[in-house]
């Protein structure tokens, strides 16, 4: 929420705006006074790493009467504000719509009672109203993620890992409840990104029969030597019929060692993770231009998240559609309620369904599918690795891994046992003689841009081995996130939130020094994603990337603004540069050019975090990224090979049946490897259009540089039918 606060704050200010903070929400707008104070630059600084929100938030009794929304209206026309954002959840957001509705009756009132003029009436006959959806159960629909819902996913996950240990070395069952009163994103993505034996969520109750389903599952993966059994439940999720114990039963039945352990507050505490800083910082952004937009006639709107599009939508059809998801679950109606939830939802729950419920089918496809990892290693891997096995031994296929990545296939390092690492090679001679040893019939390349180009190679070499002409399917998986056809890959977030936590902790050792500046040197190869989001979302004063030249000129302005810096309140810099960002302007010249021009005026301070950034326990993202990709690589796989089955055999030589999965704006789509060339920069390894540098200009503005923002691209309005139907497809 901070961040959305901020940015909420800082755009105000540079548009032109008087902006306040209202404390302690609706009951600090009733009561007024203190609680409505003028906001400046300086007084949203170091909130970034802040959980919660520094302004507060309250229940009031008194804004749910007519009396106290008179007194919220009042005191905002006597400060000339009529322009509101609103951040919560549901509830927050429909108090603000009736407010917005009654706000002329509400003036008319307060003229009668003498409160106010009737020329201060006129001057505020409107009021604009912006929301944002603060909610850690991710619970409103018509937005893929709400601000919070990121960092309480982290939370549990810490807990998870910390739990599967000890569930391990003990042989127990440990079932864990997470918040979700009518809502059960977090046990779900939690189930999805931990592969838990079971979970239970209010949009559906389980089966008749349940309690038996659950058991014999228990039961299966003991046999099969695993040694935990890890169950999720949301806090509102209950049986059809009863209220179910499933501590009891478990013991009662199996006589597991069963442990349980309700997670509570701790969710919604700790640092806001790098997703939800550049979120709420998104959001923020785009409620201030949404609010500058408004006439008399615009709806009170909603900022939302579709896939990695900010979007406005009518707020009282989100309102509308999320009271549906609970009228349905009442009545039991709960496909119904699935639906509701939208496509994103929707698409968890069968991927969840998939690869936890079904049993291995009895009759074999006579399938080989090769999995192979190339590149460098990243968080979030041996989750798509995970899937994809699974999807496919689901669907009948025998799973080989190759080891080494081409290199191992070259030589035949192949086996149904993984380890994985590589290096690319062409040796396409020897690579199609051991498609045909193994008979290999589809192949799934996880990795980075070496991936990309290998896969580009096998396809260019089925015109002279006919061994290539199999499906394939690359994963895009790499800290860089520098793979055409994806705007995301595997790894890039849990990467992101190490360099985002380490600049927290150089920030807070200038606290205590002051006037000093940081230089920190991000990985990416090329490409400046690391550098510009870990900007963002560290509050960064520049961030030098190699897809935005800069020249001397421009290291002197960042200069001078940081000397500015130093005669405020905010006595500190951070300044991020990509690896390969320029190779004459190196960390260690930009380093001696600040201490330079720097001197009686800031200390300079250089940190290279290196390999650092590639290690570490994936994000929930990168977990479930990877899950989701791994499982629909595989399905597609398997619609290709009953395409291209012919007269026996498998043949495979259109365009399509060589693909990249990746995310694009909004749905996860397969693009053929041999499109993607035109738009790659193959001497740099890096698509020749990346849509974060659209973001670039907010980091600036919220460093307080005066720049024009491109608003040629802002989000319209939509509705909540249109975009739920386009979803996640």
């Amino acid at each position: 929420m901070n961040a959305a606060v901020r940015a909420t704050v800082r755009v105000g200010l540079y548009a032109g705006a008087k902006v306040y903070f209202v404390h302690e929400g609706y009951q600090g707008l009733v009561d007024g006074g203190d609680n409505i104070r003028p906001a400046t630059w300086e007084s949203v600084s170091m909130m970034l790493q802040l959980g919660g929100t520094v302004i507060g938030s309250a229940r009031s009794e008194d804004f749910r009467t007519r009396e106290g929304r008179m007194k919220g209206a009042c005191n905002l026309v006597k400060l000339g504000i009529t322009n509101l954002c609103v951040i919560g959840g549901d509830g927050s957001l429909t108090g603000a719509n009736q407010f917005r509705t009654e706000w002329s009756g509400l003036l008319d009132d307060l003229v009668k009672a003498g409160k106010i003029t009737a020329a201060e009436a006129k001057k505020s006959s409107h009021l604009n109203i912006v929301g944002m959806v603060g909610s850690i159960d991710n619970d409103f629909c018509g937005t893929d993620m709400t601000i919070g819902t990121d960092s309480a996913l982290h939370r549990i996950m810490e807990v998870v890992d910390a739990i599967t240990t000890t569930a391990q070395s003990h042989q127990r069952t440990f079932i864990l409840e997470v918040m979700g009163r009518h809502c059960g994103y977090l046990a779900l993505v939690t189930a999805l990104a931990c592969g838990a034996d079971w979970v239970f969520i209010p949009e559906m109750p389980p089966d008749d029969g349940w309690e038996n389903h659950l058991c014999r599952r228990l039961t299966d993966q003991r046999g099969r030597g695993c040694r935990l059994n890890v169950i999720i439940v949301a806090e509102g999720a209950m049986s059809r019929d009863v209220e179910f114990n499933c501590p009891q039963l478990v013991t009662d039945r199996l006589g597991f060692d069963t442990r349980t352990t309700i997670l509570g507050h701790v969710q919604r505490g700790g640092t806001p993770s790098a997703f939800d800083r550049i979120l709420g910082s998104r959001m923020g952004v785009e409620a201030v231009m949404a609010l500058m937009e408004a006439t008399p006639d615009t709806p009170a709107c909603v900022v939302s998240l579709s896939g990695n599009l900010a979007v406005r939508l009518p707020l009282m059809e989100c309102v509308q559609v999320t009271k549906d998801v609970t009228a349905a679950m009442a009545e039991g109606r709960f496909d119904d309620a699935i639906k509701l939830r939208g496509k994103s939802f929707q698409n968890n729950w069968n991927t969840y369904k998939l690869l936890a419920h079904i049993n291995p089918p009895d009759v074999k496809s006579n399938i080989n599918v090769a999995i192979m990892n190339i590149g460098a290693p990243c968080a979030g891997m041996n989750a798509a690795v995970r899937s994809a096995v699974r999807m496919g031994i689901i669907q009948g296929h025998t799973m080989l891994a190759v080891h080494d990545g081409f290199d191992g296939l070259a030589h035949g390092q192949v086996s149904v046992h993984f380890r994985l690492l590589s290096k690319n090679c062409k040796l396409l001679e020897e690579i199609s003689l051991n498609i045909a040893k193994f008979n290999i019939h589809a192949l799934v390349i996880i990795g980075g841009f070496e991936a990309y180009v290998g896969g580009l190679e096998l396809v260019q070499a089925r015109e002279k081995y006919e061994e290539m002409c199999i499906p394939m399917v690359v994963i895009p998986a790499t800290v860089s996130n520098n793979v055409p056809g994806s705007d995301f890959s595997i790894g890039a977030d849990t990467a992101l939130n190490t360099i985002t936590s380490t600049c927290d902790r150089i920030k807070q050792s200038a606290a205590g020094t002051k006037r000093r500046v940081f230089i920190v040197e991000t990985m990416g190869g090329y490409c400046g994603y690391l550098a510009t989001m870990a900007g963002l979302a560290a509050g960064a004063d520049a961030a030098y990337i190699f897809e935005e030249k800069f020249g001397i000129k421009d290291l002197e302005m960042n200069v001078e603004h940081l000397v500015e810096k130093m005669k405020t309140t905010v006595k500190r810099g951070l300044i991020l540069r990509n690896e390969n960002s320029n190779a004459n302007y190196t960390t260690d010249f930009i380093f001696s050019l600040y201490s330079e021009e720097g001197k009686g005026i800031f200390d300079c301070r250089k940190n290279v975090l290196g390999h650092m950034q590639q290690g570490g326990t994936p994000t929930p993202f990168d977990r479930t990224f990877g899950t989701k990709m791994g499982a629909k690589s595989v399905r597609w796989l398997s619609e290709k090979l009953k395409e291209c089955y012919r007269h026996g055999r498998i043949f495979a030589n259109t365009p399509d049946s060589a693909c990249v999965l990746g995310m694009r704006k909004r749905a996860l789509t397969f693009q053929p490897l041999s499109e993607l060339k035109g738009d790659t920069d193959f001497e740099h390894r890096i698509p020749k259009t990346q849509w974060w540098l659209k973001i670039r200009p907010i980091m600036k503005i919220l460093a307080k540089y005066d720049i024009k923002l491109d608003t040629s691209e802002h989000a319209d309005m939509e509705h909540v039918i249109k975009k739920s139907s386009s979803l996640g497809k």
